[in-house]
């Protein structure tokens, strides 16, 4: 038996040794490893041999620089329970801006319909058709994470069509009143300079947006208004430095463009509406 002030210690040496500084991620390891609220860790003075060697077997992953994620498979993303694995990006808090701002849009339009470019994990797909029943559609260019996404929105209750396609490859002449997407967008050169999490372990196709991080960008803007009803709307991700480039993409075919930033005062979703 082992204490839970000792075991830390011991785990906050492997990390230093490894360069992990975020120390936090241990109580979360021993919470999911005890089933403890994090508040009851201080309290755990027996913890067995079993759960101390399934802790540091968790602890020497993360001090790997494994995301917690892909440890235990799971993450939750506004409220909502998902599956994740090494085939589909672990949703991340600035996406729930692109999710408010689509519920908002959704909210104002009776019998809308969604189309999700790129649903990885399904995560912006299932808290859209959980939160206004819209009509929803989503494709994404991998079959494994189509996967992903299928077991998402099974274990979710959520009634999506899934669509195995490269962007609006696959959709025939599908329509929607409005189209989400968050493409991957990282330049090309920044992706070997990425954290060590993101770079050696999520998967590049979901984080290469080419040259300047527009290639996704440019051709869904160009197609997607053969894919839009009248009034539609097209709703991005953007990273914090890419707003004036999709202004510009999307100037000649969509009007009311705007730009809506994260909680950190980042630049961090482009909304137009159809000419």
């Amino acid at each position: 038996m082992v204490g839970y002030r000792q075991l830390k210690l011991k785990l906050e040496k492997m990390f230093l040794d490894a360069g992990v500084d975020d120390f936090a991620d241990i109580d979360w390891i021993m919470c999911e490893i005890l089933d403890k609220k994090r508040s009851m860790l201080p309290f755990c003075e027996n913890i067995s041999k079993e759960d101390e060697d399934k802790i540091i077997e968790a602890a020497e992953k993360r001090a790997k620089h494994i995301p917690l994620g892909y440890i235990f498979g799971k993450t939750n993303f506004f409220g909502y329970d998902l599956v994740v694995n090494e085939n589909v990006l672990i949703p991340r808090l600035d996406t729930e801006i692109l999710i408010e701002t689509a519920i908002k849009e959704i909210n104002q339009r009776e019998n809308a319909s969604v189309l999700d470019i790129g649903t990885g994990s399904g995560a912006i797909a299932i808290v859209l058709k959980k939160e206004t029943n819209v009509k929803t559609y989503a494709v994404d260019v991998s079959e494994k994470a189509l996967e992903v996404a299928k077991l998402n929105a099974k274990n979710n209750n959520a009634d999506i069509e899934f669509i195995h396609s490269n962007l609006f490859e696959n959709v025939g002449e599908l329509k929607v009143d409005f189209i989400v997407s968050n493409p991957p967008y990282i330049e090309s050169s920044v992706i070997a300079g990425l954290d060590k999490e993101v770079r050696d372990n999520e998967p590049i196709l979901a984080l290469d947006g080419g040259e300047d991080g527009l290639d996704y960008y440019r051709v869904i803007v160009k197609e997607s208004k053969n894919h839009l009803n009248p009034k539609g709307m097209l709703i991005f991700e953007i990273g914090y430095n890419q707003a004036d480039a999709l202004k510009e993409l999307m100037k000649d075919d969509f009007k009311n463009v705007r730009v809506i930033k994260d909680y950190g005062n980042n630049d961090r979703v482009v909304i137009g509406e159809l000419l």
